[in-house]
């Protein structure tokens, strides 16, 4: 059998071999993984000078015993307004100054800088200070209030700093590194890094949120500031954060500021418009319009003479696909829509009658009245109807061309009552049959029966939409 110690001496052997060929697993950042990230410091000094700090001044009216509680004090909830007026009348109005802070950063060498609308909204007075301590005045140039933009500009000279470089390629992933740089409190080019949390969030700051989440600390003070990415270039815009939360922010991609940007050096934004009423593809909906999968934006309305009504759209078309882009849902093709130039001619994929369709068409332009709606969704069944008469037409404010029967009630507990439909809401269509007379509509209704599914279109004021109605299944 052997010698037992040559046995173990062969095998202590064979493990030191296998040991040596194992290589050693790399870092992300280069070295043995072991290793944390390597200084930021480089990084920093690097792009420090393209970043500047806003400082501006709003002149605001005020009572002229407020200076005992002045704009920006934190005793304005107990000692405002109300509480002068209460002991000493009307008084004369005044007028105050209130300081705001953020950041911003230099973009071109003739003295343009992108930062946030709402740091430099309604300002009287803006300065910037650059890393140095270099001061210069700087005016609005042209703003956006939709998704919270803003470009300012100051009279460079020689000590003027260089453009910061811009990655608007959307490549940075979940988990990169990224480092924020900006003026918190107040306390001047502060640096902090942390990575991606998540991409294409929606926080109901405007109808086109888009945003980068990121786990680097953003105080206010950071908005409109940088956030680079490891290369040294800017990837988003600081924007928002959550305050009740902890090392939660949000960034506007840069690539929606660089869309914008001529339009915001012209100082007026014009966006693209369809006229449609669109409305997020439900699983119930993607079942009754045959759709494998619940995605797209569902077309609910189209508006008369529209460039979507002229290119051949109908109320029922699936857009899943613009210029070759997937869209995923209604917010992803109003956003797509709006940041397309008007007169851009686009190809638009739509699934209609269970089957794909190209249309080409030109995009319009957006007026300050008209923005993409999406109407509301649910409807059920509990509902007590009548045929439109012409009083009700009248008060309804329904036109000659309105066709269908008017929800009068709504019984309580119904699955209508729980989907929150209302009276006044008008039925145009069941299981996509045009329902123009009260006959139609029973018929309708008696001919799906109680055990399966209605597709219903639904008028309400203003808006349109489509509503699967789900049976009430007995016990």
């Amino acid at each position: 059998m052997g010698n037992p110690p040559t046995v173990k001496r062969a095998l202590l052997a064979c493990m030191v071999v296998l040991t040596l060929a194992i290589p050693e697993r790399p870092s992300v950042f280069g070295g043995s993984a072991d290793i944390g990230p390597p200084s930021f410091s480089g990084l920093a000094n690097e792009v420090k000078h393209c970043v500047v700090n806003i400082s501006t001044t709003q002149v605001v009216q005020r009572t002229s015993l407020q200076p005992f509680s002045p704009p920006d004090s934190p005793f304005r909830g107990f000692f405002g307004d109300d509480f002068f007026r209460r002991f000493f009348g009307d008084m004369p109005q005044g007028q105050w100054k209130t300081h705001a802070l953020g950041s911003g950063f230099v973009i071109s060498q003739d003295g343009f800088i992108l930062t946030n609308n709402h740091v430099i909204e309604k300002a009287t007075e803006i300065k910037i200070r650059l890393h140095s301590g270099k001061e210069y005045d700087a005016r609005i140039v042209g703003a956006d209030p939709q998704t919270d933009l803003a470009l300012i500009k100051a009279k460079p000279d020689s000590d003027f700093p260089g453009p910061a470089r811009m990655d608007d390629s959307g490549a940075i992933q979940v988990g990169d590194w990224v480092m924020a740089v900006g003026n918190p409190f107040g306390l001047g080019h502060t640096v902090t890094v942390g990575i991606i949390s998540a991409k294409g969030r929606i926080i109901g700051a405007g109808p086109y949120d888009d945003f980068l989440q990121t786990d680097a600390a953003i105080n206010p003070g950071n908005s409109g500031g940088p956030l680079f990415n490891m290369k040294g270039e800017v990837v988003g815009i600081n924007t928002a954060i959550v305050a009740q939360g902890e090392n939660i922010g949000f960034a506007t991609p840069i690539k929606m500021a660089n869309q914008l940007l001529p339009q915001l050096k012209s100082g007026k934004i014009i966006r693209g418009w369809l006229g449609v009423m669109i409305q997020d593809v439900t699983p119930e909906l993607a079942g009754s319009f045959a759709l494998k999968e619940p995605k797209g934006a569902m077309i609910a309305d189209v508006v008369k003479d529209s460039p979507a009504e002229k290119a051949g759209l109908r109320r029922g078309d699936i857009v899943i696909r613009l210029n070759g882009t997937e869209v995923k849902d209604a917010h992803t093709l109003s956003r797509h829509v709006a940041g397309t130039a008007p007169d851009t001619e686009v190809t638009m994929d739509i699934f209609r009658n269970g089957k794909e369709k190209g249309v080409k068409m030109r995009i319009g332009t957006m007026g300050q009245e008209q923005e993409e709606p999406t109407p509301k969704e649910e409807t059920a069944w509990g509902l007590a109807v009548q045929e439109v008469t012409p009083e009700l037409a009248e008060e309804l404010g329904l036109d000659a061309e309105d066709k269908g029967v008017i929800v009068t009630d709504v019984e309580p507990g119904s699955p209508g009552f729980d989907a929150g439909l209302q009276g006044g809401d008008l039925i145009q269509e069941v299981n996509r049959r045009p329902i123009r007379s009260l006959a139609d509509y029973t018929q309708a209704i008696e001919t799906a029966g109680k055990s399966q599914s209605l597709l219903l279109y639904i008028k309400r004021e203003e808006s349109a939409f489509y509503a699967v109605l789900k049976p009430v299944l007995a016990e």
